[in-house]
């Protein structure tokens, strides 16, 4: 697979690591009343869709940068890549 990094441009998947979900960006706060709750399911509860999700990728051999890739699961064709901070730093904006 080939992911079209932002600045480097296209990249063997070899070059990374996958880490998960997206969604691990929206780490509960840990003062709220339901904390513990929160923090299980942001640990260890998991999508596994068939379809278009959007998943953390680490340039571990490049660039050391974090990128969300949104990806058909079932192609592996690959829709969007972002920089994992301009997607945490949109989504602190929109709050």
């Amino acid at each position: 697979m080939i992911i079209p990094h932002p600045l480097l441009g296209p990249r063997d998947a070899e070059e990374f690591v996958y880490l998960g979900d997206a969604s691990l960006l929206d780490r509960p706060d840990w003062q709220e009343e339901n904390a513990d709750a929160a923090f299980f399911t942001y640990q260890y509860l998991r999508d596994n869709p068939a379809g278009t999700h959007r998943e953390l990728w680490f340039h571990e051999q490049g660039d050391r940068s974090w990128l969300v890739v949104t990806r058909d699961t079932t192609t592996h064709d690959i829709l969007t890549v972002e920089f994992a901070s301009d997607v945490a730093l949109a989504k602190a904006g929109s709050r």
